[in-house]
């Protein structure tokens, strides 16, 4: 769990520190007081361009030097060899009282942009300075927005940065072999668009790359699909549909993608992209109650599926990892009708911290005293 929070000349906050509790975390305000923001905030603490891909120079505050910083306390779920020394009680960044959590040792962490630097983000893990994919070695968090509803309408694309986010959360590697599948085949792609023949052993050497790490990156999503399907599949019928998952388009190992890339130049280079590989793959989703397309589904039935998908998500990675992810969940409670509402409480209890946002407190009644509430404007109570 996050212990603190502090952002700073982050989008429409200034200086905003938050000092959450362990299970649900209930931020309202009216429209533009800063929800969705203080999750975007949290969602930077996973790699990638956070919960709505924005540029990094999007995120510094209107009016302020031009850089911004999120700095957090995490509390460990689990110890982690090592981690033992070398570790601060509160960070430096952090003023106020010391959390109130006795033997614990909060890690700290920190990203955020240079006024000089605009676009170029910095982590650090303990005051060290670390790659973004090294967050996902301490914590994992999933996020489900209002923006999220049209998944099954967008291209391919979309579905599958959804599915790489959720197989990241079970294999931190993940991201690593995306980036390097994805460096390779950008430069790939511009030794075929030169209009000189290109070295044929240096794009050999490139399609070796891609084929490596395109095969991990299919066995790791195919993996997550079959687990999370098996695991959706064996759950009854209740007030969240149930989603089959499957993976369509291209399917094979490290040496049927190289042969395919070495034997598929010409076509690609007229082409002006890479036709082949696990980048041209669909995240294929059903409603197993109804055996229909999510495609097909009426608006609230694929708001269901994907809030389905999530919450069997959120536990496997519990039951894989041994620990809880951070939940961040924009505006859900206004789609959901009070039985609805209720059952989503329900099942969320106890599962870790959980962050919820809303413009009205009396969205959020059923969850009772249980909650961490915080109104954007207001001191915490």
């Amino acid at each position: 769990m996050l212990a603190r929070l502090v952002l700073t000349d982050f989008r429409n906050h200034a200086d905003t520190v938050i000092a959450p509790g362990p299970g649900f975390v209930v931020l309202t305000g009216e429209n533009g007081a800063g929800k969705t923001n203080v999750l975007e905030a949290v969602s930077l603490l996973a790699p990638g361009r956070g919960l709505r891909r924005a540029a990094l120079g999007e995120m510094a505050r209107q009016g302020g030097p031009g850089g911004f910083g999120v700095a957090a306390s995490l509390i460990p779920s689990r110890s982690r060899e090592g981690s033992g020394e070398g570790l601060s009680n509160i960070p430096d960044a952090i003023d106020g009282p010391p959390i109130p959590q006795a033997g614990a040792e909060l890690v700290e962490f920190a990203t955020g942009t240079l006024p000089s630097a605009p676009e170029r983000r910095i982590v650090r893990i303990q005051g060290a300075p670390v790659a973004a994919t090294g967050l996902a070695e301490w914590l994992t968090i999933l996020w489900l927005t209002p923006a999220m509803d049209r998944l099954f309408a967008e291209p391919a694309s979309e579905r599958r940065r959804f599915l790489d986010r959720l197989t990241l959360a079970l294999s931190p590697g993940h991201a690593v072999h995306s980036n390097r599948y994805e460096a390779a085949m950008r430069a790939r792609n511009r030794l075929l668009a030169e209009e000189t023949p290109p070295d044929p052993d240096w794009l050999t050497a490139l399609e070796a790359q891609m084929a490596e790490h395109g095969a991990a990156i299919d066995a790791a999503r195919r993996d997550t699909v079959a687990t999370l399907a098996d695991a959706m599949a064996d759950q009854p019928e209740g007030p969240f549909a149930r989603a089959g998952l499957a993976l369509d388009g291209w399917h094979g190992g490290g040496d049927t993608l190289a042969a395919d890339l070495a034997g598929g130049r010409r076509r690609d280079a007229a082409a002006g992209r890479t036709l082949v590989g696990p980048h041209r793959t669909d995240l294929a989703v059903t409603h197993l109650g109804k055996g229909q397309a999510a495609a097909l589904c009426s608006t609230g039935e694929q708001k269901a599926l994907l809030l389905g998908i999530v919450l069997a998500h959120a536990d496997l990675v519990a039951q894989r990892t041994g620990r809880a992810p951070i939940l961040l969940l924009d505006e859900v409670a206004a789609h959901l009708d009070p039985v609805r509402r209720a059952a989503l409480f329900a099942r969320l209890a106890g599962k870790g911290q959980v962050w919820m946002t809303g413009t009205e407190e009396s969205l959020f009644a059923a969850i009772g005293d249980d909650a961490f509430r915080l109104t954007l404007g207001r001191p915490p109570a």
